[in-house]
């Protein structure tokens, strides 16, 4: 059966024919069938606590005001929103565009997946098969709830999967157009587009600023290549410009925000609070020599430790990895941040200073605890069952626009309604929504195939890790398997950044950083079985061959 499906001789011309019809009639049928799972649904997009930052920019801007930062948040998902609403005036729009981008990124990750079979040659998996795979990948992303269900979201991860795919498509062009096909001007258009969609990526969701690291390493290699003098100046001033284009404006409008100057401090602090307040102790009791009286830090430590401790009570099993709510330690009106802004008074600087201090002496001082805190997230991911596939049966709406009404609910929104009519019909749509909007269901198959691809995730992975570390141990024999290969690892890589980052700041308990993941997880998991196929078909045939050559002289 494994000769069969890897065999390499051409088809009959009745099949020759047959396959492409096949395979077209199955995308047009998966598309269609995703189309229609998501615009059966309620169009209108879902608010949360959050969304005030990514949506009051683009509506101060439609009635009159001067669009800028708000509550720390990038303005590039903002921009979004309000040239969606500028266009079509209805915030249904925006659910449409965000399905919409959704959909594009199935399509690339058949384009992704059909792209890469170039970097391997000599093939030993049946072109037929390989296509079945693609196919059976797109289906599983388009189809999954999480992924629709993030689609309909008012927040930045509603667009990501968009900007994952295009960044990871434009990539993989890159690395053709330099290493595989030596096409000089493919290879500035597509190294400056990676570029692109890297930042736009990791703007919009800081959570992948290191996978746009991980995403640069091509891109620098590139750059110590011989000849090719022209392409690198021309790819470094691309770079330059498109840097200059994305950052610039985010750093300008940052500065009236005075949000982007606590926000990440703030978050360290509480993510890591128990660490902190425990390296507080050892200072105290060690009469340590800090920049900071001995009164003032005993009066914050005793403060601190009665905020986790409250935490604790209050919300027993929120955050079971740390063992603590750092949200309620940052946004209950009397917890330690509100505390320490009253400590500080309008010396903003000097609280983020204060924060970042003790971030910082905390992984100095304990830098084992600060990495089993890391390990820990990291679990969370990789161990046992990968989150980023959620086989749930039913995906309740009303429940979730319940909640959106919730939101909703304040004199920010309200004050602005009385003169955007968009914005009243958006939260008037909402309360109806919260009274009648029906449940959905995930069917079982693929529940099923998600909960496999969960349980398979990191076994398949390790193995392989494991090959491909065996295929650049021994180049000569696994030649052509190499590329496929490192592309294996960068898909690792890709996920394990964006894992790390996420375990650095905060905690992947926060189920938006994992959902966010789906597509780069779902291919490169489907990346590594076909390298583990292709390298048990190239041991079957040498044992094949082994045994034919025995037997031949018999």
């Amino acid at each position: 059966m494994m000769a069969q499906l890897a065999s390499r001789q051409s088809f009959r011309p009745g099949r020759d024919l047959l396959w492409p019809i096949c395979y077209w009639a199955t995308v047009a049928f998966i598309f269609a069938w995703a189309v229609w799972q998501r615009f059966k649904l309620p169009l209108n997009p879902i608010a949360d606590p959050d969304t005030w930052g990514y949506l009051s920019p683009a509506l101060r801007k439609l009635t009159g005001a001067e669009f800028g930062h708000s509550q720390s948040r990038n303005f590039l998902y903002p921009g979004f929103l309000y040239l969606v609403l500028r266009c079509f005036g209805d915030f249904r729009a925006i659910g449409v565009v965000q399905h919409l981008l959704g959909l594009a990124a199935g399509g690339l990750f058949l384009l992704t997946w059909r792209r890469v079979r170039a970097f391997v040659s000599d093939s030993l998996v049946n072109p037929s098969l390989h296509d079945a795979f693609g196919l059976a990948g797109a289906a599983i992303y388009l189809l999954a709830s999480d992924t629709i269900q993030t689609e309909t979201q008012l927040r930045p991860e509603g667009v990501c999967a968009f900007l994952i795919s295009i960044n990871l498509y434009f990539a993989v062009q890159f690395v053709s157009c330099s290493f595989l096909e030596h096409r000089r001007t493919g290879a500035i258009v597509c190294g400056s587009a990676t570029v692109l969609t890297s930042l736009l990526l990791a703007s919009a969701k800081p959570s992948f600023w290191f996978a746009a690291i991980v995403v640069m390493v091509p891109v620098t290699a590139f750059f110590f290549r011989q000849n090719w003098w022209r392409q690198k100046i021309a790819l470094g001033l691309a770079i330059a410009v498109t840097a200059a284009l994305v950052l610039w404006p985010e750093r300008i409008l940052s500065r009236k925000d005075a949000e982007s100057q606590t926000f990440l401090p703030t978050m360290l602090f509480v993510i890591h609070a128990d660490l902190i307040r425990d390296q507080m102790a050892e200072d105290l009791k060690e009469n340590a020599h800090l920049p900071y009286s001995r009164e003032w830090l005993e009066r914050v430590y005793a403060a601190l430790n009665s905020e986790i401790g409250k935490s604790q009570t209050n919300y027993p099993g929120h955050y079971p990895s740390l063992k603590f709510n750092p949200e309620y330690l940052w946004f209950d009106p009397s917890s330690i941040t509100t505390q320490l802004r009253r400590e500080f008074g309008s010396t903003v600087s000097a609280l983020c200073d204060f924060y970042r201090f003790y971030y910082w002496r905390t992984w100095q001082r304990r830098p084992f605890r600060a990495l089993q805190k890391v390990a820990r997230q990291f679990s969370i991911y990789y161990y046992p069952n990968c989150p980023a596939y959620a086989p749930m049966k039913i995906w309740p709406l009303m429940g979730v626009y319940e909640r959106a009404v919730t939101s909703l609910d304040s004199e920010d929104y309200r004050k602005i309604a009385r003169s955007l009519p968009a914005l009243t019909d958006f939260m008037q749509r909402t309360k109806s929504l919260a009274e009648n909007a029906p449940a959905t269901k995930q069917q079982g198959l693929l529940r099923h195939v998600l909960a496999d691809l969960a349980v398979s995730y990191l076994s398949l992975l390790l193995l392989a890790l494991i090959l491909s570390a065996i295929i650049f141990w021994k180049q000569a024999r696994w030649r052509r398997l190499r590329w496929l290969a490192a592309f294996v690892l960068f898909g690792s890589a890709y996920n394990a950044a964006s894992c790390l980052e996420v375990a650095i700041v905060n905690s992947l308990e926060v189920h938006r950083y994992i959902t966010v993941q789906l597509y780069a997880t779902l291919l490169t998991q489907f990346l590594a079985f076909w390298l583990i196929l292709e390298f048990a078909l190239d041991i079957t045939r040498r044992r094949n061959t082994i045994a034919r050559d025995l037997v031949a002289p018999l």
